[in-house]
């Protein structure tokens, strides 16, 4: 795609990687077929190619409009796009690049400005969330029912083990899903802990940085980021071999500290080691399979019917395809056939609190297709995947490392 920089823009950090990222786009449209958005709404400039000519227009010097806004703002950032992109258009960066500019050009009403800061204040803060999901959760039972499929029951974590092996890894505990889900991280240990792996957590770390940089306060998410690599750093100088991530949407952006802290005289370097260390869960567990299908061979049938939901987070940001059904196959687990895998739940952050409608048409969209094969229950990868998923349905829907921990539970030790 030819592009002409406005003056404001040649020579700058953003307008060069700006123009890097236009000038791949062949403007072929296959990423059209794959947009969430596009497939609901019909409209191109609400397709990856649309914002594309968008975002290209402000930095040749157009003015944004709120309309301009508008259809940034109703992305996804999915990513689906890219993995179905012919010419490697590093979609994801772009959308970043131009929601900050037409943000910081346009400005955000009252409401929009006092919502955004409120999800920032309150999910970032485990004290607040985790109080106020309490209250939510004591009330729960006499709310109606359009308010009480948004409040998780409370639901007991089981037993961490304790430090004992001397292999060790990290695990980022997350903003709500100590509060929401605080199973999911200890059934993780425990899965661990039987392959010899012991499973910590650093107290100082917290917030990957995602709810802040996808807010469009890159500050905030920056210094997220920063805080992390100070308490992870003397983890793995001590000897631990990973940094875990048990949700997805978490993982791809530590995995993009790198990036993020390139330009960073400080933390540039610590930043790219922490990247390199950082796993999702499967790819552990797919690093010890051998060891997990040992433990696996004296078990007791577990023959539940699984749907599976891969989150984009997991497939399009971090391309990690196909290892999570592999691990559950072993396990035993029947996996029915789900429809139109690639595409989003609509869950995507804060995205479904700030674009309600669309997400909503996303979720019973996906919800058709997980429960088509009558599943026993629903699996993901992703905390936030699986609060929205679970809003919409009776099925449980559960993080999938929950069932290898059953699975392993019914083995004999």
């Amino acid at each position: 795609m030819q592009t002409t920089l406005a003056d404001t823009f040649r020579n700058t950090p953003e307008g060069d990687l700006a123009e890097s990222i236009l000038r791949s786009c062949v403007h072929c449209g296959f990423c059209l077929a794959t947009c969430p958005t596009y497939q609901l709404l019909g409209n191109e400039l609400d397709s990856p190619r649309g914002r594309i000519y968008l975002i290209k227009q402000v930095f040749e010097g157009a003015t944004p409009t709120a309309k301009t806004q508008l259809h940034l703002d109703r992305c996804l950032t999915c990513r689906n796009c890219e993995t179905t992109c012919p010419s490697g258009v590093e979609y994801g960066k772009l959308i970043d690049l131009g929601r900050a500019l037409v943000e910081k050009t346009v400005g955000r009403g009252v409401r929009d400005t006092a919502t955004r800061a409120a999800l920032k204040t309150g999910l970032l803060s485990p004290v607040l969330f985790n109080s106020a999901l309490k209250l939510g959760q004591s009330v729960r039972s006499v709310m109606p029912e359009f308010l009480r499929s948004k409040i998780p029951a409370s639901e007991a974590a089981g037993v961490w083990p304790a430090p004992h092996h001397a292999r060790q890894m990290l695990v980022l505990q997350g903003c709500v899903q100590p509060g929401l889900k605080p199973n999911i991280n200890a059934a993780t240990a425990r899965v661990l802990d039987r392959l010899g792996i012991s499973l910590i957590a650093a107290d100082k770390a917290g917030c990957c940085g995602a709810v802040a940089h996808h807010l469009n306060d890159h500050d905030d998410g920056l210094n997220a980021m920063r805080r992390n690599i100070d308490a992870w750093l003397p983890h793995l100088d001590a000897g631990a071999e990973a940094i875990v991530m048990t949700a997805s949407g978490c993982g791809v952006m530590v995995k993009d500290y790198g990036w993020q802290l390139r330009d960073d005289p400080t933390y540039a370097d610590k930043a790219a080691r922490v990247s390199a260390a950082t796993q999702d869960i499967s790819e552990v567990l797919l690093a010890e399979r051998e060891a997990f299908k040992r433990l696996l061979a004296s078990r007791s049938p577990l023959p539940k019917k699984v749907a599976y939901h891969p989150p984009c987070t997991l497939q399009h940001g971090q391309k990690l395809s196909g290892g999570v059904e592999g691990l559950l196959v072993d396990a035993g687990f029947e996996l029915t056939a789900v429809a139109e895998k690639n595409l989003c739940c609509g869950s995507a952050g804060t995205y479904s609190i700030l674009q309600p409608e669309i997400a909503g048409q996303l979720k019973t969209r996906k919800l058709g297709h997980l429960e088509a094969g009558a599943p026993e229950v629903i699996v993901t990868a992703n905390i936030g995947c699986l609060t929205h998923l679970q809003s919409g349905t009776s099925t449980p829907v559960r993080h999938w490392v929950e069932l290898l921990d059953e699975a392993l539970g019914a083995a004999a030790p």
